[in-house]
């Protein structure tokens, strides 16, 4: 028996050999472990020359290995109305109930399902967010200051109204999922505190006289602040005027950011005396520190995707500053329509009160909703195109992630919208691509529901941008 162990050991050391050498080449061991690529397994195959005499063909443009898509047209109003008619009639949209469809490009007919004027309820932030770029620019940020005060010992908080400053800094894990960055109150301390240098007692000012106006709009409803529906609108707060106490909004969010901002600055070796107290920064006053929001366009995304409301209205008063230096909620409205007239929108009768779109007093036609959707689109206005990406997509992002679940699954990634609600009011305005391709901008919008539940009214608008989804509603 050993004399055959013997004998079969040569022929097992060869079968082993030959399987390592197999696996080594199924599992590309060579190249990494054995260096079979040669002396230099790491050059780039595109500089070894070619061998002497080896001559190649000169390089020719392919031939394209279709025809060119040729655009569709506009949108057949008489397809567009055939594929709406079954969900207009849906009973749960109540008695009034406005739609209107058209083209991308805004060069064809529009159809229309009742062309009044409706309360738009939060698509109203549509209209706000495309006048912030087009007004402030895409790019723009916003600073709060630290400057030199009155007298040697006091220091001047000024709010630049950046609407996501925030109580503290972000932990690399919470920067890593938050978006759009945020500028803090404890940074700016730690970089005043260093500008201060010997001066370790001081008193703080805080300004927010960038704003003006009342911090609580007169045509909201009067209980909108109160229950914390909405935070007072301010040039100055921290964590979106959020209490500190943890619950709830703080009824003055300028002081709320001040105190916050002395806790820092004491926590940075500073010793602050008494309470901050409001005031105004002296003209020229020296500048100590600063910290940046992060760019409108960002702040546009972000307030679209949630529906932010806060973000909304200081955006409005910022687009009322940078037209008419109104930085209040009328000069908010007023910059607002003035702008979208620049950029060719026809507002005609529309009447805004707000950027967020909370006031019932608000009201705009189908039309131009329309015409905001396709200006933001056209490609000549490449400082718009925040207010596309930024629109949530139906089922998958923003106040659309948990829609459209019994919508016809088509629409699922081909609906992108702006959502809107109230008590008995829901809309929707956004894009949708047909089945055959077609892109279409689109409103729909209802008013008067009734006591039908609003999750109702959701889908049943859901099955309407649904059913343009599945539409070959192209013209051309």
């Amino acid at each position: 028996m050993g004399r055959d162990r013997r004998h079969w050991l040569p022929t097992l050391l060869v079968l082993a050999l030959l399987g390592c050498a197999l696996a080594a080449y199924h599992y590309d061991w060579g190249p990494r472990y054995l260096g079979w690529y040669g002396d230099d397994p790491t050059r780039d195959p595109a500089a070894v020359a070619p061998p002497a005499g080896l001559e190649f063909p000169e390089w020719q443009e392919p031939a394209p290995v279709a025809d060119p898509v040729t655009p569709l047209g506009g949108v057949d109003t008489a397809a567009v109305e055939a594929a709406l008619a079954k969900g207009l009639r849906d009973k749960t949209l109540g008695k009034h109930v406005v739609a209107a469809v058209g083209d991308l490009g805004g060069d064809g007919p529009v159809w229309t399902h009742d062309d009044d004027q409706f309360l738009p309820a939060s698509i109203t932030k549509l209209l706000t967010s495309t006048a912030a770029l087009a007004a402030l620019g895409p790019d723009t940020r916003f600073t709060t200051r630290v400057v030199a005060g009155a007298t040697p010992r006091e220091v001047v908080l000024v709010g630049g109204g950046d609407p996501y400053l925030s109580s503290k800094p972000l932990t690399p894990e919470e920067a890593a999922t938050t978006y759009p960055e945020r500028a803090d109150v404890v940074t700016l301390a730690r970089a005043t505190a260093d500008a201060l240098a010997d001066r370790l007692r001081v008193r703080v000012v805080y300004d927010d006289s960038l704003f003006s106006g009342p911090t609580n709009n007169p045509k909201w409803r009067a209980d909108y602040v109160p229950d914390d529906i909405v935070t007072p609108i301010t040039a100055l707060w921290v964590d979106r005027g959020a209490s500190p106490t943890g619950y709830g909004k703080t009824d003055d969010p300028s002081l709320t950011a001040a105190v916050t901002f002395a806790g820092a600055l004491a926590q940075a070796g500073v010793k602050v005396v008494g309470e901050p107290t409001r005031g105004v920064a002296p003209p020229g006053a020296t500048e100590l520190a600063s910290v940046q929001s992060a760019p409108v366009s960002q702040l546009v995304e972000r307030l679209l995707d949630v529906s932010d409301n806060e973000t909304a209205e200081v955006l409005a008063h910022h687009v009322g500053l940078a037209v008419s230096g109104d930085g209040s909620f009328v000069g908010g409205a007023a910059g607002v329509l003035s702008t979208l007239q620049s950029l060719g929108v026809e507002t005609g009768n529309d009447v805004v009160y707000d950027g967020s779109g909370l006031s019932r007093f608000n009201r705009l036609s189908p039309a131009t909703m329309l015409q905001v959707l396709q200006v933001a689109s056209r490609a000549e206005q490449p400082a718009l195109r925040t207010l596309i990406t930024g629109l949530p997509v139906a089922g998958f992002t923003g106040s659309l992630a948990d829609r459209f679940a019994s919508a016809d699954a088509v629409a699922l990634g081909d609906v992108r919208a702006k959502t809107g609600t109230l008590s008995g009011v829901s809309s929707l305005a956004g894009l949708v691509t047909g089945r055959d391709g077609t892109q279409m901008v689109f409103v729909l919008a209802v008013d008067k529901t009734g006591q039908a539940r609003e999750v109702d009214v959701e889908a049943a608008l859901d099955n309407l941008a649904a059913d343009l989804a599945g539409c070959r509603c192209g013209s051309g």
